[in-house]
């Protein structure tokens, strides 16, 4: 496989630095989650949205500029974990999977955590996910509690 590096695709105020590579993104951030809008410049909106709401955006890129996988995630305090990484979105592009690098993007947030003062990595995943619950086991992952759901439209 080739070099991969780790890029951060948002600044500190959640802006995209990298239109290019945020396109490049769309496609595989649909392979989690195929809601997400398939027209590029939709796509570019939604996300920028998500990011001013305080998300921020991690790909992992391949030397050719190609992205294998993606981490959408933020930090914020809450009442019973302190401040917290949580993962919104972690996915690798499915040609690729169980070549590492979902590991590497965990381990790249996880030391984004530390270095913000985080004590946890959180993140939730749908029970219908298996092969990406043995990867969050394996990196010491626990299951912590149930996370509950109900529309208000």
């Amino acid at each position: 496989m080739a070099q991969i590096s780790i890029q951060r695709l948002t600044d500190a105020a959640g802006l995209v630095q990298d239109h290019a590579l945020l396109a490049r993104c769309a496609a595989l951030h649909r392979q989690l989650r195929p809601m997400l809008p398939e027209d590029g410049e939709r796509y570019a909106a939604k996300m920028q949205r998500v990011c001013q709401y305080g998300a921020a955006i991690a790909v992992a890129v391949e030397e050719t500029g190609q992205p294998l996988g993606l981490a959408l995630y933020r930090v914020y305090e809450n009442t019973y974990e302190n401040l917290r990484l949580y993962i919104d979105d972690l996915v690798t592009d499915e040609a690729h999977r169980s070549a590492g690098i979902g590991k590497r993007l965990l381990d790249w947030c996880a030391e984004e955590g530390r270095s913000r003062g985080c004590e946890f990595l959180v993140l939730d995943s749908g029970t219908w996910r298996t092969a990406a619950h043995k990867l969050y086991f394996r990196e010491g992952f626990s299951i912590s509690s149930f996370h509950f759901t109900r529309p208000l439209v």
